[in-house]
């Protein structure tokens, strides 16, 4: 059984006043979505990504196709109960306080008494919102309320989780953590479904990646099946080097940019250029800073798909 299943899901809309037109939000949506992966929705802005997540959450009913969460109708009761959802911009009534706040939901789902307590204690801390979790939200920021939601998301221990760009607003700091809870949730056999801009989080995540543009599926499958990972060049930084030494010891066709006094950027163009540039370097006594891969990228194949979608929609 899937944890999530969409078939022909679609969502019509009639955009003006005078004169109707349609606008597809969402066309024909195939998805099926794995019990306990991190499955990554991606996609520009006004792609149809938070279109989904509302169809499937029952905030907005599609024009046609269906869909399942965990073997059942969207709308069924019971599933709610074992699903948790952050929204983009989560609003929250701003005069409570985090904990009050989380205590109010704990409540809707029937936890009582010390249960309560312990389980809303928990959630912050996981989410890493400390002594302020007494102070009314109006006072936190938008990565503080960001983390707030992910803590309402998983207050419940849902067995799906849908996160809508859950990295929105967060610090470095704030990004990893959520990453980390992230991978727990996985760990623990936890259906992930999360839509975001930040592809290198769904790179290092998921097991699974959709790729939606104007509205439709334009790619689906592993990381790696979309991506080679086939090395194209080499980047470096050295040191050490006069100026007139560094086209030298980069090579022909080589990018140099310099950093600061004596030390250098360089991308080699192709993947057997290194050891040449190597030897080169040790030659004039520069210094090895740093060697990484130039590689394809989520990011390189997520443009092209979209590119493609967009062209083939204004031909």
């Amino acid at each position: 059984m899937d944890a999530i299943r969409t078939e022909g899901l679609s969502k019509h809309y009639s955009v003006g006043f005078w004169r109707p037109r349609p606008y597809i939000a969402l066309d024909g949506l195939d998805l099926h979505v794995a019990q306990g992966e991190v499955f990554g929705f991606l996609g520009p802005n006004g792609a149809g990504k938070t279109t989904t997540l509302k169809l499937l959450m029952q905030l907005i009913f599609p024009t046609s196709g269906r869909a399942e969460i965990l073997g059942r109708p969207v709308g069924d009761v019971a599933v709610r109960r074992r699903i948790g959802y952050l929204p983009e911009n989560p609003f929250f009534y701003d005069n409570l306080t985090a904990e009050e706040l989380l205590t109010y939901f704990a409540s809707l789902f029937g936890y009582r008494g010390a249960e309560r307590t312990a389980r809303v204690s928990r959630m912050l801390d996981d989410v890493r919102i400390g002594g302020e979790r007494r102070f009314q939200l109006r006072k936190y920021s938008k990565g503080m309320l960001q983390r707030v939601g992910l803590a309402q998301a998983l207050l419940n221990d849902p067995d799906v989780v849908f996160l809508d760009e859950p990295m929105s607003g967060l610090d470095p700091i704030g990004r990893r953590e959520v990453r980390d809870i992230i991978l727990r949730l996985r760990d623990r056999g936890t259906t992930v479904f999360f839509s975001s801009h930040i592809l290198g989080d769904a790179e290092t995540l998921c097991s699974r990646v959709a790729i939606v543009a104007q509205g439709k599926l334009v790619a689906s499958g592993t990381v790696s099946e979309m991506v080679p990972f086939r090395v194209r060049g080499w980047e470096l930084i050295v040191s050490g080097l006069a100026p007139e030494r560094v086209q030298d010891v980069a090579g022909p066709g080589a990018e140099v940019r310099q950093i600061a006094d004596a030390r250098y950027h360089l991308v080699l163009p192709d993947a057997t250029s290194l050891d040449p540039a190597m030897g080169r370097l040790t030659a004039v006594g520069g210094q090895l800073l740093s060697v990484t891969p130039v590689r394809d990228t989520l990011e390189d194949f997520f443009v092209a798909r979209v590119r493609q979608a967009n062209d083939r929609e204004v031909g």
